[in-house]
């Protein structure tokens, strides 16, 4: 019984390191199971060896790839992001080497116009982002986060692998002109389905690693959030060397890169299965919350008790509608939805027969907590929408920066070139910068709130305080440039003006500390604040606030344009001559449309009431 029993502690996690309590031995004698454990001599004797191989298990419900409890000291942490974060890379630099100049690719090989190249690329763009909202489902439901990964790295490699055979191999093909557009087209399609899985996925996958209910590692995962946007952005840069190699040396060498490193990413991902730490899927989430709602609306008639002790909830730690999912702690606020846990009359007597009641008719207190977590996280997360407009108007930047002296000590600078001020900027002020210099400083500004850092609120609104002077900036450059037309007699001449470029950096500098901060702070709260079993879900919401964003920019372009043209009389604030139009007026609305949008950020952020879950 002795050996059994000792067997048993050494597999299974520490109650009271998880929840404060203690571990009996079967004779009866008190164990410390959160450090080596402390065995009387009365009780099983342990052996020094022994004891120097105990470990403390994460105790957030993480199991190894053995489903049982994950091991601190050999599973998860750093050593298993080094992995995750590669494959990030590899997938971010497959993404941009073939989307930054897909529209090239699409109208010289494909042969295709410019404004179906164009719409072509915008629709694929568009389903990239909106794949995520199926393979997050999949994922919190069903799959799990790595095998969601696994599997939707297969896919997207497959996609870039048939993209670069219809690209190296187009004029051996002898097929019809539909059939050789068929083979790229399924090429984009399917990676654009594997995005759908690697997106939502990775970033929470990775949070996944360390240990919520430890303080040291929770400490960890800002660091981790920080060094998974470099991972993206690095991707990104590095990417622009596979347009020299698309340009110089054909498209089925800049195709055929892209898909290498999805490969790479793929091999490199699988290697660390075994030091993975992995959540179990919850089920349907979409369920949960519809057996919420469809309660709570039978229930409309009944009173809600003001005693939340009352409502519904089955006994032990773990959520019993929510599968490894720890219960969640009931919050006053959206009373309505609290009918759904009140028991009624019919209830009773289901209670009374030993009969469980069905969720559709009763919902435990945390099914109905995830509900209004949801609720809580859509006016933060809707802010979004606005922030990512920002980076949307890059293309109107290039245009403004097309009528401006371009000429820097004899070099021509490509108005396009300067997106490398957002990148770099990015690059140096998250993983390398943020820890060492941005935070020390931010904790005396706040006198060392959360260790020294900012929460995921503050860090979004910082972000979206610099997304509204991003656009301010351009409104200044461009008051200045016009000023310059009118001096000068340019009205009606579409030329250049004598304004550097240069002068266009700090609204791209600006953009990027706004993601630096914004992003990373979305994808924090995302994760953070989400239900236990819909994390994937919400990082997925997040990333369709980016479609979103980019669909209101259009729409807006074209409404704007059409009421100015109306009132000039003669064109709009966008010409194809920008010396006759008034882009400084766009770009003024744009930065008080954001300005709005931190002004209703802080007003929803200063109520927001965080998750609590049970300890």
């Amino acid at each position: 019984m002795a050996d059994g029993w000792e067997e048993e502690l050494w597999r299974r996690p520490c109650k009271s390191q998880c929840v404060g309590g203690e571990e009996m031995a079967p004779t009866g004698a008190t164990l410390s199971a959160c450090s080596t454990p402390q065995v009387v001599a009365s009780s099983t004797a342990l052996t020094a060896s022994r004891l120097q191989e105990y470990e403390p298990y994460t105790c957030d419900g993480s199991v190894d790839i053995n489903g049982d409890p994950a091991s601190k000291k050999h599973t998860g942490k750093w050593r298993a992001c080094y992995s995750i974060l590669g494959g990030e890379f590899c997938v971010s630099l497959a993404y941009y080497g073939v989307g930054t100049n897909l529209v090239s690719y699409l109208t010289k090989a494909r042969k295709q116009s410019n404004v179906a190249a164009a719409s072509n690329v915008a629709s694929w763009q568009g389903t990239c982002y909106l794949t995520p909202l199926l393979g997050a489902f999949l994922a919190d439901s069903y799959w799990g986060r790595q095998r969601t990964i696994v599997i939707s790295l297969a896919i997207f490699t497959m996609g870039m692998l048939v993209l670069t055979l219809a690209a190296a191999s187009i004029h051996a093909l002898d097929i019809s002109p539909q059939g050789q557009d068929a083979l790229p087209s399924l090429g984009l399609f399917l990676a654009a389905l594997g995005l759908g899985g690697v997106w939502p996925c990775v970033p929470t996958f990775g949070a996944d690693q360390f240990d919520d209910t430890d303080g040291a590692e929770k400490a960890q995962k800002e660091r981790y959030y920080n060094w998974y946007y470099f991972a993206v952005n690095g991707g990104s840069l590095a990417s622009t060397l596979l347009v020299y190699v698309q340009d110089s040396w054909g498209w089925g060498w800049g195709f055929g890169i892209p898909a290498l490193f999805s490969v790479v990413g793929i091999a490199g991902f699988l290697a660390s299965t075994k030091l993975y730490r992995y959540q179990k899927p919850g089920g349907s989430a979409l369920t949960r919350v519809c057996q919420v709602v469809v309660a709570a609306v039978r229930k409309a008639h009944v009173d809600v008790p003001s005693d939340s002790s009352l409502l519904y909830e089955v006994p032990g730690k773990e959520a019993a509608a929510v599968v490894g999912s720890r219960k969640l702690v009931h919050t006053q606020g959206l009373r309505f939805f609290d009918r759904a846990a009140t028991f009624s009359s019919v209830d009773e007597a289901s209670s009374a027969a030993a009969a469980m009641p069905s969720p559709w008719k009763l919902c435990t207190v945390t099914q109905v907590e995830e509900l209004k977590v949801l609720a809580r996280m859509l006016p933060v997360l809707l802010a979004g929408v606005v922030f990512n407009m920002a980076e949307a108007f890059f293309p109107l930047f290039v245009e403004q920066g097309e009528v401006m002296d371009k000429n820097i000590r004899g070099f021509s600078v490509p108005p396009a070139s300067l997106t490398t001020f957002n990148c770099l900027c990015i690059l140096i002020l998250l993983a390398p910068c943020y820890s060492r210099v941005v935070k020390p400083v931010l904790s005396m500004a706040t006198g060392g709130l959360k260790g020294g850092g900012l929460s995921e609120l503050q860090r979004v609104g910082v972000g979206l305080a610099f997304a509204t002077l991003s656009l301010a900036s351009a409104a200044l450059v461009e008051t200045t440039r016009l000023r310059i037309v009118d001096e000068r007699g340019l009205a009606h001449r579409d030329a250049a003006v004598p304004m550097s470029i240069l002068w266009q950096a700090p609204q791209y500098v600006f953009v990027g500390v706004a993601k630096v901060f914004a992003a990373v702070g979305f994808t924090e709260f995302a994760y953070e604040q989400s239900p236990h079993a819909m994390r994937s879900s919400c990082q997925a919401c997040s990333l369709v606030m980016v479609t979103l964003g980019n669909y209101l920019v259009s729409v807006m372009l074209k409404l704007m344009d059409s009421a100015t043209l109306v009132g000039r009389g003669r064109h709009g604030w966008i010409p194809d001559n920008l010396n006759e139009g008034r882009l400084d007026r766009l770009f003024w609305l744009m930065a008080g449309l954001q300005l709005l949008n931190l002004l209703a950020f802080a007003c929803c952020a200063t109520r927001y009431k965080r998750k609590q879950a049970t300890t």
